[in-house]
């Protein structure tokens, strides 16, 4: 495993690369379809993209936890949490990255 983490920058970079926009467009670009993700997100869409998976929202209800360290019930309020679900495609190339 390494760490490296894959950026905004890099995302542009490869529009740039791959598509032929000027870096200034692969970047705007970029942006937009992040914005657009989120933007569905928020009102609680469902984001699909084929062969890589799903992201979702889901609603978590009150519930009571425990502080780990004192043992002392803590009440959690009721949130909402990003989720995402690998297509299996993304889990099989995942894993084939496992082999050495």
């Amino acid at each position: 495993m390494t760490d490296k983490t894959l950026t905004r920058m890099d995302l542009s970079e490869a529009v740039f690369r791959e598509v032929g926009l000027s870096r200034n467009e692969s970047a705007q670009l970029v942006e937009s379809v992040l914005d657009n993700m989120s933007d569905a997100l928020v009102k609680g869409e469902q984001v699909k993209i084929s062969s890589f998976g799903t992201f979702s929202v889901r609603e978590k209800s009150a519930r009571v936890g425990r502080n780990p360290k004192t043992g002392e019930e803590v009440p959690i309020n009721p949130r909402r949490v990003l989720t995402f679900r690998p297509s299996h495609l993304m889990k099989d190339r995942v894993a084939s990255g496992n082999k050495s």
